[in-house]
Formats: structure tokens, sequence, C-alpha cells
């Protein structure tokens, strides 16, 4: 059973209709872990289309290629950013979907490692609602490599695995923020992007490795993911939708 799946459990869900800049979008992540730790916000959901963004990992950022790095990603029209999770770099752009899950909770960091393979699990049940052959688990190659990674599976070649979800997590003291990033259409910017970074920050990876959703399944878009993750979420929790503005304020 995930984490306090327990009837009654209310998510609420803000649909994000635009980007507050790439910057501004992770910083709002933190403001809510904020405000949820503090006791101003339950049990949310924000789901958003980012705008292009490379988020770099902090040790990336003490590598001696990261200046050169940064300017690649700027020429391919990516904006890059240091986290504040662990990790590689990763990059997004309109064609993915990033949620973020944020919980008040009194003892956050007892089962955060739980909620990585919890959570994995959820969003690979969501893949697999809408014809994806996703599966939890690292592949040899993929970048920001992280155990509890979603891959996909060609149907007809199935040696040919790629990346599709990317998971991270920030606890604090009184709350966590779980951060999920869904590759679904348009892959080749993020593959190319990842390519020039990598090779000038001097990491091995596996370019084949980086893809989307629809590559596997042409028909996917945002959309269709989007309603299949709120869908899968309800496993866990009475889902009701919010206003976004409200959050704004």
């Amino acid at each position: 059973m995930h984490e306090a799946a327990a009837p009654g459990k209310q998510l609420t869900v803000y649909r994000q209709q635009a980007s507050l800049g790439a910057a501004g979008d992770l910083d709002f992540a933190l403001q809510l872990l904020k405000r949820a730790r503090g006791g101003q916000l339950g049990p949310s959901l924000r789901l958003y289309r980012p705008q292009p963004t490379v988020a770099f990992g902090q040790r990336d950022a003490n590598l001696p290629g990261f200046a050169a790095a940064e300017e690649a990603c700027r020429e391919r029209g990516f904006e890059p950013l240091i986290r504040k999770a662990g990790g590689r770099a990763a990059a997004y752009h309109q064609g993915t979907l990033v949620i973020d899950h944020i919980e008040p909770h009194p003892d956050a960091i007892v089962r955060a490692k739980a909620r990585f393979s919890e959570f994995g699990e959820l969003l690979a049940g969501a893949l697999r609602s809408v014809g994806v052959h996703a599966a939890v688990g690292e592949i040899p190659g993929e970048y920001c490599p992280g155990e509890f990674s979603v891959h996909g599976e060609d149907p007809d070649f199935p040696a040919h695995r790629i990346k599709l979800i990317g998971t991270a997590q920030r606890v604090v003291a009184g709350g966590w923020l779980f951060s999920s990033v869904v590759v679904v259409e348009n892959s080749g910017p993020i593959r190319d992007v990842l390519a020039a970074s990598y090779e000038v920050l001097g990491l091995d990876w596996d370019p084949a490795t980086a893809g989307a959703a629809n590559d596997l399944l042409p028909h996917l878009d945002v959309t269709t993911v989007e309603a299949a993750v709120v869908e899968a979420y309800r496993s866990y929790a009475d889902v009701v939708d919010g206003d976004f503005r409200t959050l704004l304020g």
C-alpha cells in the first residue's frame, strides 16, 4: 500500500497552464514545500509543461566543463539551471510533463526511499494504461541515472529501452516534495542538448537511452499522459481539482 493511502486521504490537483519561467517553475515547487511544512498547504499535485530547461546536479556544476555545458544549452534554446536535488543533468521542454507531489509530514524522512519505488510503480502503471511497455529500473547508459527511473521498451525490439521518467525528492522537517519528469513528445532536442552537455562535462552515457513515450507509441501526447497520471493517483488518494491561481496569491 502507498504511504498514508488511507480512506479519506485527499490530494488536490493543480494544473498550471502557463510556465513561470524556467527558474521560476523550479523555485515555486520549493515555495509550495515551505507552505506544506508550515501547515498552509495540504497534499497537492502540481502539473505543468515546462520551458526548455537543462537541470544540472550540483556535482555537474563543479566539473571543469560546466561553463561550456551552459553555453551548449543556451545555443540550443535551453535554459541551464542548477537544481537542489542530486543526480546528473536532465533536460525537459514543453513536450514533457512535470509532476510535483508535495505533502506535509511530521517525519518525512522515514519512508523516503520507499516513495521512489512506490511512485515509480504508480507512474509506470499510468504509462502502461495508455499502452506503453513501461517498468521501473535503471537502464545501462541512461542520463541522470537512478535506481527507480521509469523506462519503456520497444515491443518489436525489447532490447531497445529508453528512459521516460526521472524522479527526484527533497525532504525537509515537516514535509516532502517528490518531483517527476515524464518525457512524452519530441525527444530529438532533448537528446541533442544532453549529448552536447555530457560531452563537454566528460560524462559517459548512451544517447540511445534518451527518448519519449511517443517514440514508442506515436499517437501519444502530453494531455493523454496527464489524464492517465491523474487517474493512477486515484489509487493513492481521493483526487480533487484545485485552482492553480489560488496558489499564486
